[in-house]
């Protein structure tokens, strides 16, 4: 189980990166399941092994599931002041504050120049992935338990 929590270790810089590389840690993710398993390099049915039996996510959804946990921290005031300040609600902006979003507890997502780089910043992948998810998880009477579970499932509905 080592080189799941090393995959899991700061996947959340990874938000928004190129296929080729998460696709590299993809790599590492899929002989530790068949190790995991006791299945051999050649059997089908890898991804819904994955998924179904050992209910792990893909490497590019664990990185927006870590981001959305980070997310929810800042919304709470569980996070360090530093990422906190980059969690605007739209409902704090005073154009903003009559359109729906400002109710349905979405954030403010600054633009960006540079498509490469600057989506991949902190500031602009944390609220996209929160404004992401469904309304019924940006409802602060959530626990943090209970929005885990819940992301996580929404997740696999995608598959």
């Amino acid at each position: 189980m080592i080189a799941v929590s090393r995959v899991d270790y700061c996947n959340a810089d990874l938000a928004g990166a190129p296929k080729v590389t998460t696709d590299k840690l993809q790599r590492v993710l899929n002989p530790t399941a068949r190790v995991v398993s006791g299945t051999d390099k050649f059997d089908r049915g890898l991804s819904r092994l994955l998924h179904t039996k050992l209910h792990w996510l893909n490497v590019p959804e664990r990185v927006a599931y870590k981001l959305s946990v980070m997310m929810f921290s800042c919304m709470h005031g569980q996070a360090p002041q530093y990422l906190m300040d980059f969690c605007h609600p739209a409902s704090s902006v005073a154009s903003r504050q009559q359109l729906r979003s400002a109710c349905r507890r979405l954030l403010v997502v600054p633009r960006c120049r540079l498509s490469t780089t600057a989506r991949r910043a902190f500031c602009v992948a944390g609220p996209l992935v929160w404004n992401s998810l469904p309304d019924y998880l940006h409802d602060t009477a959530v626990g943090r338990d209970t929005f885990r579970q819940h992301v996580k499932t929404f997740m696999f509905a995608s598959y």
